[in-house]
């Protein structure tokens, strides 16, 4: 049932457009789809309407958000008689949206009543945004793996459009469910799209390609739950080699015309040659420090130093074959030494991302 406290504050009919849709896909959600939706009604920005997409629900789902729609007009359910995962849930939200930005929530995470006001303000106030998001807070706290409390302050540490287009090619830089997005953007790329990796990185990295910007809200808005069943950690879609392919496949275009070098021959270095090997790409050469590297082969490349590298001063270097300098891709996981790397390059007058993409 809907929580009393909730049920004054959540009456609202607005028969105009309203400002934002929130699309909130929900499969089995019955322990949390209350408190997300409560966390709806409770928001500072009222004008919003949320489509619950119950994603053939076996539990008692259908009926948790059929409550909150006799309650509150501002909520509606769309109902799928079998589960067909995020992908097709999204995109039939979309096909009965009707705001001026769309919003992303998902069933068991918690928006802070001023997530949708602040980020709708700084999407407004930037036509070249395709997306804001939010700092995010990961709960319960001392549920959360080392590995995704890394990724949350790396979450955090990207803000403005020009730190989160450096860091793109890292991981997806911004969570998901976070998100308000601007529907011209969405719609001028291939949207949500039923590939092999991550929907939301794919869509990122769609509109990164197509020159569109993100930034993000410098502020903890949003409480991200952290699960053993969430899809990140439980579904193929969002393993490594699912984000590699991802990455690969936007930078197509670019490796096709560039001779490509490797920057670190370990576990990341090899498992990325071997992935640019299957779609048909040479790499040049590997580059490493370790010394007991330096001067043999990867995967039938050498393995130079970083002291090797030409230092890029006049911008007219020594090219290869295709009139071009290569490309170098970081691939080290190593905590640090994406630093160590960049500040290298920098200081030898290789420009990010024009002489240099970091990937790990």
């Amino acid at each position: 049932m809907v929580p009393e406290s909730s049920q004054a504050r959540g009456r609202h009919d607005n028969a105009a457009s309203p400002i934002v849709t929130i699309l909130l896909p929900a499969h089995n959600a019955e322990s949390t789809l209350n408190q997300a939706l409560d966390s709806l009604v409770h928001q500072t920005l009222a004008d919003w309407e949320c489509l619950i997409i119950n994603d053939g629900s076996a539990d008692d789902t259908a009926s948790i958000a059929n409550t909150w729609a006799e309650r509150d007009a501002r909520f509606k359910v769309i109902n799928t008689p079998d589960h067909s995962g995020i992908v097709s849930a999204l995109n039939l939200g979309l096909t009965e949206a009707k705001g001026r930005f769309i919003a992303r929530q998902d069933a068991d995470d918690i928006s802070r009543p001023e997530r949708l006001a602040k980020t709708i303000h700084l999407i407004e106030s930037n036509h070249h945004l395709a997306a804001v998001g939010c700092q995010v807070a990961m709960f319960p706290s001392d549920q959360i793996p080392s590995g995704f409390t890394a990724y949350g302050q790396w979450l955090n540490s990207l803000n403005t459009p020009d730190e989160i287009a450096r860091d793109i090619w890292i991981e997806s830089p911004l969570p998901h469910p976070t998100v308000v997005i601007r529907p011209q953007a969405l719609f001028s790329c291939h949207g949500y799209r039923a590939t092999s990796w991550p929907e939301d990185y794919d869509l990122w990295l769609q509109m990164h390609c197509a020159g569109w910007q993100f930034a993000k809200v410098p502020e903890i808005l949003y409480d991200w739950r952290h699960h053993r069943d969430r899809l990140t950690i439980c579904n193929e879609r969002y393993s490594t080699e699912a984000f590699l392919d991802c990455k690969l496949h936007h930078l197509a275009p670019l490796l096709l015309c560039r001779e490509i070098c490797i920057w670190g021959a370990g576990r990341d270095g090899r498992r990325l040659g071997r992935a640019l090997m299957a779609k048909d790409h040479r790499v040049a050469a590997f580059i490493d420090i370790d010394p007991g590297k330096i001067g043999r082969t990867r995967q039938g490349a050498p393995v130079l130093s970083p002291e090797e590298l030409p230092t890029r001063y006049p911008r007219q270097e020594p090219a290869d074959s295709s009139g071009q300098i290569p490309l170098i891709l970081v691939a080290v996981g190593t905590k640090g030494a994406r630093d160590l790397i960049r500040r290298h390059l920098t200081q030898i007058g290789w420009q990010e991302p024009t002489d240099y993409i970091c990937l790990h």
